[in-house]
């Protein structure tokens, strides 16, 4: 089994804030695979689908808030006994420009405390992920603000754009293709 977390917070508040692009990434890899309705998970505080494609796949949405997202990842990797190699979480990235996506078998948590909160919880950087980038803070906003801000219609078809490619990462490590260190901007 494999499992795919996208980072988010709960709520109609959220959506289609740069916070939530994890959310709204996986929503589409849901989409795609025409995968069941997400139900909720109680016991992991998680919105949750299943596909099948070559073995089994749980797509995650955590309802905990972005902050303590490693309790739902780590009470799933528990529960089904997962090793962090059959985790992958795609979330937002302050320090990548809009429209770049990056994806990595493992690495640091970086300033997304969502992702430390992973690390702590999993014990582990060696999970992969797939970061999509937000762009930075402008310099009149808190960082608070900026990613809790929502998409602007300028920047739709750009964040559009990465999350298919978000996407594309996440059907190629479903099914066991390569990579090490991906990198592609949205043109």
């Amino acid at each position: 089994m494999k499992l795919i977390v996208g980072l988010g917070n709960p709520g109609s508040d959220y959506r289609d804030t740069y916070h939530n692009v994890g959310f709204t990434a996986v929503d589409m890899l849901a989409a795609g695979f025409s995968a069941p309705d997400f139900s909720f998970d109680k016991k992991s505080n998680s919105r949750i689908s299943e596909i099948s494609v070559g073995g089994k796949v749980m797509l995650c949405e955590p309802e905990t808030y972005m902050n303590l997202s490693g309790n739902a990842v780590a009470y799933l990797a528990r529960y089904y006994k997962l090793a962090p190699q059959d985790i992958l979480v795609i979330y937002d990235d302050i320090d990548i420009a809009k429209g770049t996506v990056r994806a990595r078998l493992s690495g640091s948590a970086g300033t997304h405390n969502g992702m430390r909160d992973i690390v702590a919880k999993l014990n582990s950087t060696e999970f992969a992920r797939v970061r999509i980038g937000t762009g930075f803070k402008p310099n009149y906003m808190e960082l608070k603000d900026y990613v809790l801000s929502h998409i602007g219609a300028a920047d739709k078809p750009t964040m559009s754009a990465a999350y298919s490619i978000a996407c594309d990462y996440a059907r190629q490590w479903i099914k066991g293709e390569t990579w090490q260190d991906l990198t592609k901007t949205v043109k």
